[in-house]
């Protein structure tokens, strides 16, 4: 497994056979999706900032605001 947490993203959404990530990245859509979806967003970068930290969240189990 990576060390970097881009590099994770990119190999899972490169992979979807390898199941190692695939559950950080279901969970990180779906919470995004539903974030996009209710108008709370005002900006793009915010939906795909959150969809990052979220993955990151899942990923390693620790809060990414605390960087």
């Amino acid at each position: 497994m990576a060390d970097d947490i881009g590099t994770r993203l990119v190999a899972a959404l490169k992979d979807p056979n390898n199941f190692e990530s695939q559950e950080s990245v279901a969970k990180a859509m779906e919470l995004t999706k539903a974030y996009a979806s209710s108008g709370s967003a005002t900006h793009f970068s915010t939906v795909t900032k959150l969809f990052y930290d979220l993955f990151e969240m899942f990923e390693t189990g620790k809060d990414p605001r605390t960087k």
